[in-house]
């Protein structure tokens, strides 16, 4: 006999916000390309702030160390200027820096014509370096060089890599690093990152499967490498798959297992689009796994519709 003063349990009927999921569809749509976009310059500024400007910073320098022409004194053989005369022999005029210093006055022209919003630099060197950057490194030509010069040594160490000792100095650096606490978790984590994304898959896959694994009622995935041995085929008195289970949320480990091929399930996906889905531990279903499962959906409603009108 039910409790008179007891009620049923109400649960809160969920509310449509509709603006709220037109947001969330928004979103969804802009923030892979807008990651993608972030991600790619914040390499580029990396590279830049760390490689780039390193670079150019050292080759001005070296190229200004090189043809400077910086006088302590007043010349004995030039007109020490302000402005450059009409009737004045540039190559015989030198201009007096806020350093007091003396340079020829084409380069302070040089550097005073192109200073656009700039500050005049403040020293002879300064100058010079200006110099240096408006005549022999302009950025047209630096980036270009510079890419040029970055794919070449890439390709280089690569070449290096592949040779015997390179693998060995790269094992004795790696053993170092992995030596330091809390440096080896960090260079850990993103070696296994880069080494997914830039290394050569030494595993061909032949296709997607679904096999239940670890026990009967959990579906796993998996990506066929092969045929398995001889020797595990004649038990089971047919074809045996060898087949890779990755982890998630880096497939770059997981389990081998060998399962029939009777209770291998063919997958309608792609290799690339099964690490999409492994890598976002299931959140990233493709799209014709998607569509198929809410027509299947529709399907079963209509035939529980068809069956309540009957």
């Amino acid at each position: 006999m039910p409790d008179k003063n007891t009620s049923p349990v109400r649960l809160p009927l969920k509310i449509d916000h509709p603006f709220r999921n037109a947001v969330v569809r928004g979103l969804a749509v802009v923030m892979p390309p807008l990651l993608t976009i972030v991600i790619f310059l914040w390499v580029g500024g990396t590279i830049n702030q760390f490689v780039l400007s390193p670079m150019t910073a050292g080759a001005r320098g070296a190229i200004a160390w090189a043809i400077e022409d910086i006088r302590k004194e007043a010349p004995a053989d030039g007109t020490v200027v302000e402005r450059l005369a009409p009737d004045a022999d540039p190559a015989n005029c030198y201009y007096e820096t806020p350093d007091q210093k003396y340079i020829p006055y084409a380069v302070y022209d040089a550097v005073r014509r192109d200073q656009g919003a700039a500050p005049l630099p403040e020293s002879a060197k300064g100058i010079y370096r200006r110099y240096v950057e408006i005549r022999y490194l302009p950025p047209w030509l630096v980036v270009p060089a510079f890419l040029v010069i970055f794919v070449l040594v890439l390709y280089l160490l690569g070449r290096f890599m592949a040779a015997g000792i390179g693998r060995i100095f790269v094992g004795w650096f790696e053993r170092g690093i992995l030596q330091l606490p809390l440096v080896r978790n960090v260079y850990s984590s993103v070696k296994q990152v880069s080494d997914f994304l830039f290394s050569p898959r030494q595993i061909e896959y032949n296709r997607v499967v679904a096999i239940e694994y670890p026990r009967m009622g959990i579906w796993s995935l998996g990506l066929v490498t092969g045929e398995s041995m001889l020797d595990i085929r004649a038990a089971a008195n047919e074809p045996v798959l060898s087949v890779l289970v990755p982890t998630s949320p880096m497939p770059v480990t997981g389990y081998t297992i060998n399962v029939k091929k009777s209770e291998a399930l063919d997958l309608n996906i792609t290799i690339d689009q099964a690490f999409q889905f492994i890598v976002s531990c299931g959140v990233v279903v493709p799209a014709q796994q998607l569509q198929e499962a809410l027509e299947a959906k529709a399907n079963a409603d209509a035939v529980e519709i068809d069956a309540e009108t009957a």
